[in-house]
């Protein structure tokens, strides 16, 4: 059975990731920080595209301590194409799992805009 939108959507999906899943998932290559909280993302299809952080930097959020820039520009693609920042930057969270908060490269890719 060919994975069309209706399928995915069948499956629980709302429609946007559902149509994002149907036209084939994308991988990150690049991820640069921008100093009004967003990302440049870049994709393997070479597309670029703005992703806003700011809704997630609010107070009592895994991500309330990437509000402080130096931390929030710390930002990298982790081995499971994720977005992602280590809490201390002085413990390797391949070592300590829980040293990492990360985003979905593919929430990243529905929920960006393209540049």
């Amino acid at each position: 059975m060919p994975k069309t939108i209706e399928y995915y959507i069948s499956k629980g999906f709302d429609s946007k990731m559902a149509a994002y899943f149907a036209a084939g998932r994308k991988k990150l290559v690049s991820v640069i920080p921008n100093s009004d909280f967003t990302l440049l993302l870049t994709f393997n299809n070479d597309e670029k595209r703005l992703f806003d952080m700011k809704p997630y930097l609010t107070k009592n959020s895994v991500f309330e301590q990437f509000q402080n820039y130096d931390d929030f520009k710390r930002v990298y693609i982790d081995d499971s194409n994720c977005i992602c920042w280590d809490k201390d930057k002085n413990i390797d969270s391949e070592t300590c799992w829980n040293n990492k908060v990360d985003l979905s490269s593919d929430v990243c890719y529905v929920d960006s805009v393209p540049v």
